[in-house]
């Protein structure tokens, strides 16, 4: 498997390990939906919590969170619609978005809560 595949999964372990220590219940990881996939879902103070996973290593360009852009957000509002209608959902939905940088000695975590909205059709 690639490093970046390695880096990224690796951090999905975290981000959800990171949840769950904060209370957060993970119902799904790595959800797919046609080509789109949702990397946590999880339920937290009667909200259901989609959460987008950026983890980098070393030098980048654009921070993890830039990374999430208009292209990206669309993709993830449509899994979550098809997530909500499959399992008939009946929560408010949250978009937050989890960066990891790692470093010498783990990662550096950022929770971005209400990281973005579902677009105006």
């Amino acid at each position: 498997m690639a490093e970046r595949n390695e880096t990224g999964k690796d951090g999905e372990v975290f981000a959800r390990e990171f949840l769950i220590k904060r209370e957060y219940t993970v119902l799904e990881t790595n959800w797919h939906w046609h080509h789109y996939e949702l990397d946590i879902i999880a339920v937290k103070d009667n909200e259901l919590v989609i959460v987008e996973v950026k983890t980098r290593s070393g030098n980048f360009l654009l921070s993890p969170e830039e990374s999430v852009d208009n292209k990206k957000i669309r993709r993830i509002v449509s899994a979550a619609d098809a997530y909500v209608r499959n399992y008939n959902i009946g929560l408010p939905v949250r978009f937050d978005i989890i960066t990891l940088v790692k470093t010498e000695r783990g990662y550096r975590v950022e929770h971005i809560e209400d990281a973005f909205y579902a677009p105006c059709r």
